[in-house]
């Protein structure tokens, strides 16, 4: 049923929290049957309040409301807020709550980012219930409806009924849940399907990746707001720019959230840059977006190009093989390339010695974290 290409689906792209968050609570208002959430980030503040009061009335009203957070994640999840979803009703648990018995079982987060309404649409993206997305991060999000949303009902079925998922929620409450496969018609629908990473035990996300780099024949064109990439990706990425194929990084600039991550991937700038590879740094904001185009071929979801993200958490994209839906991805990168810096290889070796340091140290900083996980 799962990691299998699905054709007659419907994919909206939705650019910037202002295009999916009314959207997404759109849905929430409308949904008769059932909500289903899955996030890495909830903190309490507006966003959350505006979502838990939406959850609240959702299940007041007879609607199956079941939200799976990560544990670490949503450590800035009040006890009052908690209180408010368990009381209305909602289906709460929580994914690998952090213990003593396993460290290393610690680092494996749930970064999966889902919303699924009525077993009939679906939205999958980098958000987060976090005040950032209203003001100061930019975000891309897509809305799916086909065939294509029973596989995210699975993904998110498995993980709920798991047993290193905790909480109030019965775990056999997603067990029969109401589907619609309803195919677009009159040739409008659109090949897709759903990816996903599982530490090392399953890394479909990143061998997708990999595989589509590696035969690229026109373009390459990546957004990650984290980009500490594997030696791996860095090689592939290399020799695609040397046989000509266009080769794009869209990265943040000096907006970031964890800057030491900005540093630590810096270093791989200059040798990347030398095989042909172009680098864009967003100015306008923090961009936490996460997709990449390949020729026709789309990737949208929660997965970054770092360690953590191809080898440690929970990670699901939607991918996407269509003409017309690459149009629309690669509109989005050439307004977002017009808004950033590109760094060229001449600029970037007379960069001064406190980068240079910064690089080293924090990339150093970076490759003794690899090493010990």
């Amino acid at each position: 049923m799962h990691d299998v290409w699905r054709d007659g689906n419907r994919f909206e792209l939705l650019a910037e929290a202002s295009c999916f968050l009314p959207v997404m609570s759109a849905a929430i208002k409308e949904a008769r049957h059932s909500i289903l959430i899955e996030l890495y980030l909830m903190q309490s503040g507006r966003l959350a309040t505006a979502l838990i009061d939406a959850l609240c009335r959702a299940a007041g009203r007879g609607v199956t409301v079941a939200l799976m957070l990560d544990a670490y994640g949503a450590m800035g999840l009040g006890s009052e807020d908690r209180r408010r979803l368990e009381e209305a009703g909602v289906a709460l648990r929580l994914f690998n709550p952090l213990g003593l018995r396993s460290l290393t079982r610690n680092l494996t987060r749930d970064h999966r980012k889902l919303m699924v309404i009525d077993g009939r649409i679906a939205f999958t993206g980098g958000f987060g219930v976090v005040d950032e997305f209203l003001d100061a991060w930019y975000e891309v999000a897509v809305c799916i409806e086909g065939p294509v949303v029973a596989d995210w009902v699975w993904l998110f079925s498995r993980l709920w009924d798991s047993p290193l998922t905790r909480g109030t929620g019965a775990a056999a409450l997603v067990r029969h849940l109401r589907l619609e496969r309803n195919p677009q018609e009159n040739g409008r629908g659109m090949r897709g399907r759903v990816v996903w990473g599982q530490g090392y035990r399953y890394q479909a996300i990143r061998h997708s990746l990999y595989g589509r780099v590696s035969s690229a024949q026109r373009r390459i064109w990546l957004c990650t707001p984290y980009f500490v990439p594997t030696f791996s990706l860095r090689m592939r990425l290399a020799r695609a720019a040397r046989r000509g194929v266009d080769v794009r990084l869209l990265l943040p600039g000096h907006d970031h959230d964890h800057p030491w991550v900005r540093y630590a991937g810096q270093r791989f700038y200059r040798r990347l840059l030398r095989a042909g590879v172009r680098i864009f740094e967003f100015q306008p904001a923090f961009i936490h977006a996460k997709f990449s185009l390949v020729d026709q071929w789309s990737s949208l979801g929660s997965c970054n190009f770092d360690h953590w993200s191809l080898h440690w958490n929970l990670e699901a994209n939607q991918e996407v093989d269509d003409v017309r839906f690459a149009n629309e991805v690669a509109a989005l990168f050439e307004r977002n390339f017009a808004a950033s810096r590109e760094i060229t290889h001449q600029a970037w070796v007379q960069r001064p010695r406190w980068q240079r340091f910064k690089e080293w140290l924090f990339g150093s900083f970076d490759a003794w974290l690899t090493r010990l996980r």
